[in-house]
């Protein structure tokens, strides 16, 4: 489940960039529909996985909580990959 959770949290982390990207007119508008689908996609995927690695690891609720927030920032998604690779290794430490 960790390693599903680590995959989502990476690729919707950059389909926020890319969104972002095309709002900023970097990348053409034309891709606005597709990029918006699979972030909206992978962010619904990212919360409920999120909610689900929270309960199955018993992570506290400032742990849930901050990976929610995490979702909203652009390139947070880098320390929660850190982190769940944290929580994958050494499984003991990551649970606070």
């Amino acid at each position: 489940m960790l390693t599903l959770f680590r995959a989502v949290s990476l690729l919707e982390g950059l389909s926020y960039i890319a969104i972002l990207s095309i709002t900023m007119g970097f990348v053409s508008r034309e891709f606005v529909s597709q990029v918006g689908m699979a972030h909206g996609i992978l962010f619904m995927m990212y919360v409920f996985l999120s909610m689900q690695v929270c309960n199955k690891q018993r992570w506290s609720g400032k742990v849930s909580t901050l990976l929610f927030l995490a979702s909203l920032v652009p390139f947070a998604f880098i320390p929660v990959e850190l982190f769940v690779k944290k929580a994958i290794n050494n499984p003991q430490q990551a649970s606070s």
